[in-house]
């Protein structure tokens, strides 16, 4: 689907809505793509108590919402794939948590298996993203 900001704010808050943990959800595509508004919404979705932020340089952010724990996971600053194991995935999946992760391929093998997994990509026109359920 192509979509503006806008409905992809929608698109978030809507599959946030629905998400029930636990669930590991991930979100692939270039830099700038949406990767991280996206899940700004869903946690809005999801009713966060707090606004989520990018976890880029801290790696890992936690928020508390009705549903359970919400886990943003950014791999992307990860230098090799076994850095992953030091991000606590285990123990989120033991928490029954929503884990919404970006950049999970940079995670390896410490990454848990996705229940759902996004592309994003740029459209021709720039004011569209393209997202694609894998």
């Amino acid at each position: 689907m192509r979509l503006n900001a806008a409905e992809l704010s929608r698109f978030g808050e809507e599959l946030g809505r629905g998400l029930q943990a636990p669930a590991v959800v991930g979100f692939s595509g270039d830099l700038g793509t949406g990767k991280t508004t996206l899940i700004q919404a869903i946690c809005r979705g999801l009713d966060a108590r707090a606004a989520a932020t990018s976890p880029t340089y801290a790696l890992v952010h936690h928020y508390d919402a009705p549903a359970g724990p919400v886990y943003h996971v950014d791999c992307y600053r990860l230098r090799h794939p076994d850095e992953g194991r030091d991000l606590g995935f285990e123990d989120m999946i033991r928490e029954g948590a929503i884990v919404l992760i970006e950049w999970p391929e940079r995670g390896g093998v410490w990454v848990p298996r996705l229940d759902r997994h996004f592309n994003l990509a740029y459209d021709a026109d720039p004011n569209l993203r393209a997202v694609e359920e894998s």
